[in-house]
């Protein structure tokens, strides 16, 4: 096994994490507390080539694996000092892209790929709804066909991105009696009749990211809307789910080895009874935790990315991969704050600003508890 990476994936981290340290840095704790979102830093990452990693040259992306792409999101989640943005653009790409790529004709696939690997158009991925959550099948948002179309009627819940999405791909169900098997997907452009964004939800953490619903009114959509033939909606979501499950907490291994650095060197020179604070076992402990959190959870995000590039099976390890990491970063973010002390609890040092990130992503993207149910179902499958 080769832990290694070449000298054009080294490059290409030390060039990400020096235009995020250049780049996305202002203003966050004022844009925090405000709850902003930056279009300007979305754009910037954009035209550096971040939401283009993994898309294809032909459709205005980078072209990279797997492989590369979750080191190179790492690098961005080290060199912004923020987990918002990261898990934003992280979203989209992990989600609303490889669903394009997966079922997407031609046509939508060069109407809508390049805009979204460009940042002209940011895009959202509709499927959580007010009444289902976990049960994601469950759908209520329904796609009646019409004579040259469908129309939608439905909402969609606590969608990252939702208010400021250009836009989303939605999943309705366009034969609600065959249950999930009559689960279509969408994808719908802003501005379109009947389709509207609610505001931005205020929430503890992920502040400038915005969250928000996606709200279906007897919004018609023309067929070539649709996204592969009807009932292709369970096998797209489970394939998109399986990518963002896997790798959207790539960003978060780059904020935690950039924690862990933080909270070494804090501890080197805090003082206390006359001698550095790491000299304290409880803090030296706390500090070779959090490293060991960091090191499993980086081998299991790349044991994912290893798998899906070798064509193996990914759906187990994506699952102990978000479970373990979502875990972890809430564990070692705790540990931060204790290792800081009173400055790890004031939002001036941008210490405690971690945790409150951490703590949704024990949600996200299927709850810790849902993690664990699917993995013991696949140890008995």
């Amino acid at each position: 096994m080769d832990f290694s990476w070449t000298d054009e994936q080294l490059a290409l981290r030390r060039q990400i994490i020096s235009f995020a340290e250049e780049n996305l840095n202002d203003n966050l704790v004022d844009d925090d507390r405000a709850g902003r979102f930056s279009r300007s830093k979305w754009k910037a990452c954009a035209e550096f080539g971040i939401q283009g990693l993994n898309v294809p040259v032909a459709y205005g992306g980078q072209g990279h694996d797997i492989l590369t792409t979750v080191f190179a999101l790492e690098a961005l989640g080290y060199g912004c000092r923020e987990n918002s943005l990261p898990f934003a653009i992280g979203s989209q790409l992990l989600s609303v892209q490889p669903a394009l790529l997966k079922v997407g004709s031609e046509e939508q696939k060069n109407q809508y790929l390049p805009a979204l690997c460009s940042g002209e158009f940011i895009g959202a991925f509709g499927i959580t709804e007010p009444e289902t959550g976990s049960d994601t099948y469950a759908l209520q948002t329904t796609a009646t066909p019409r004579s040259g179309g469908y129309v939608l009627n439905g909402r969609k819940s606590y969608i990252t991105s939702a208010p400021v999405a250009d836009v989303a791909v939605v999943f309705a169900s366009t034969k609600p009696e065959l249950g999930r098997w009559g689960i279509s997907a969408f994808i719908v452009e802003r501005g379109i009749a009947g389709f509207r964004a609610s505001p931005v939800r205020d929430k503890m953490g992920m502040r400038t990211t915005p969250m928000g619903d996606l709200i279906f009114e007897e919004c018609f959509v023309p067929e070539s809307c649709r996204l592969g033939p009807e009932g292709v909606g369970v096998s797209l979501f489970a394939t998109a789910m399986e990518s963002e499950r896997g790798y959207i907490f790539a960003t978060q291994i780059g904020r935690m080895e950039r924690q862990l650095e933080e909270s070494v060197r804090y501890a080197e020179e805090r003082r206390a009874f006359d001698q550095p604070i790491n000299e304290f076992q409880s803090v030296s402990n706390r500090l070779a935790d959090m490293k060991l959190r960091l090191e499993t959870a980086r081998m299991l995000l790349h044991k994912v990315a290893w798998l899906e590039q070798t064509g193996q099976p990914v759906m187990l390890t994506a699952a102990l991969a978000k479970l373990h990491i979502s875990e972890c970063l809430v564990e070692s973010s705790l540990d931060a704050i204790r290792i800081h002390g009173a400055r790890g609890y004031v939002t001036e040092f941008e210490v405690e600003r971690d945790l409150r990130d951490a703590v949704g992503g024990l949600i996200y993207s299927g709850t810790s508890d849902i993690q664990r149910n699917l993995i013991a179902r696949l140890l008995s499958s």
